[in-house]
């Protein structure tokens, strides 16, 4: 009888201490997740690496705080599975952009960076255009090629933004710069519609004039920053502000 009792107390323990166990194990789980979340927060360029390495990890760990089983494709958090796939995807669009004509980018004419918005690829205008036109330049074709045989290998929609510097343009085809960066934005948009077979609903073009500077036009280098054309692999929840989707 008295052995019984020591075997029931015996088995209770070890149950206990099971549960235990787990407890503190889904505990250590979540700490690390909020962890690299929060890491996330703290740096837009590393996003895609570390939502990159979230996923892997909680694939590898296979449970989530609460003892939530995490199913690959499922969602176990409201919008989670999204935001990891699609920074993932992001993450490796930008590596094929790093990838892209290196002595443009060692003359700063290729810039990427990661926003709110989305992925975004700052083309100078020197890269694209001649001054004071809209028309591509032939040696701009190539690097464009190679931007939308991205582009069409991808789901995201796609905004093209021009943007210009402050100083005034005023003749007959652009009255204003509002017309100049308009104009630009949309002539690569038809270039990608025309030669890279992407569907017209995924892209958008808007131009905003001298009105978005990335740095006050205070210099020749900083106008020279101003002018630029702006790729943006938009976000699943950003929808395009402005577009002129051409047929």
């Amino acid at each position: 009888m008295g052995a019984s009792k020591k075997k029931d107390r015996k088995s209770n323990s070890d149950g206990s201490a099971g549960g235990g166990w787990e407890i503190v194990y889904s505990g250590f789980v979540l700490i690390l997740l909020c962890f690299f979340i929060m890491l996330s927060s703290f740096s837009t360029m590393e996003q895609g690496k570390i939502m990159r390495f979230v996923k892997s990890f909680v694939s590898a760990v296979g449970i989530l705080p609460g003892g939530v089983k995490f199913d690959p494709g499922s969602t176990v958090l409201p919008g989670s599975a999204d935001i990891v796939d699609s920074s993932d995807r992001l993450a490796q669009i930008f590596s094929e952009l790093e990838e892209l004509d290196e002595s443009l980018k060692r003359e700063n004419d290729i810039t990427l960076a990661y926003t709110s918005q989305g992925l975004v690829m700052r083309l100078s205008d020197r890269a694209l255009f001649e001054v004071g036109v809209a028309a591509i330049s032939p040696q701009a074709i190539p690097l464009l090629q190679k931007v939308g045989d991205i582009i069409a290998r991808t789901h995201f929609e796609v905004r093209i933004e021009g943007h210009s510097d402050d100083l005034p343009i005023k003749t007959a085809q652009f009255p204003s710069n509002w017309e100049l960066s308009t104009a630009r934005a949309v002539n690569v948009l038809r270039y990608f519609l025309e030669t890279s077979g992407i569907s017209s609903h995924r892209l958008s073009a808007v131009g905003f004039g001298e009105f978005q500077p990335m740095v006050p036009n205070d210099s020749a280098a900083h106008r020279a920053q101003n002018r630029r054309v702006e790729i943006i692999f938009l976000n699943a929840d950003q929808k395009p502000q402005s577009a002129e989707a051409m047929p």
